[in-house]
């Protein structure tokens, strides 16, 4: 799989946070707890990545991500009791504006850590 060790240490880096942790806070308490731990693991990411939105090569406004890690794998973390479907379109979205083929979503307020791995395909025409 793509960029698998670094999605691999993303997610051990979640789960000590959630064990350390558990669930009831609110993400940016997550997400500060998600930097020290991939700091101390020596991962680089940027945190509340800022990228423009484009409709017809017009700018309309900036998203942003939690994470960008090692400028390859975008992480958007949940502090919620059920991801959904926008959810999911989110990080999809997330993917294609970013232009980068591996995002994490990761959910801290669930009683387990939920966790899901997305790819990007390139489309064939």
């Amino acid at each position: 799989m793509k960029y698998e060790d670094i999605t691999y240490k993303i997610i051990g880096c979640a789960m000590k946070v959630h064990s350390a942790l558990g669930n009831g806070f609110q993400e940016v308490i997550y997400q500060r707890a998600l930097s020290i731990e991939m700091r101390d693991l020596g991962l680089f990411f940027s945190r509340e990545q800022e990228i423009p939105i484009f409709y017809k090569d017009q700018n309309i406004g900036t998203r942003r991500v939690d994470f960008l890690v090692e400028d390859q794998v975008l992480v958007e973390l949940k502090a919620i009791t059920e991801i959904n479907d926008i959810h999911k379109a989110q990080m999809i979205n997330y993917l294609e504006a970013f232009k980068l083929e591996i995002g994490l979503l990761i959910n801290f307020g669930e009683k387990s850590l939920w966790y899901k791995r997305f790819i990007k395909t390139k489309e064939k025409n």
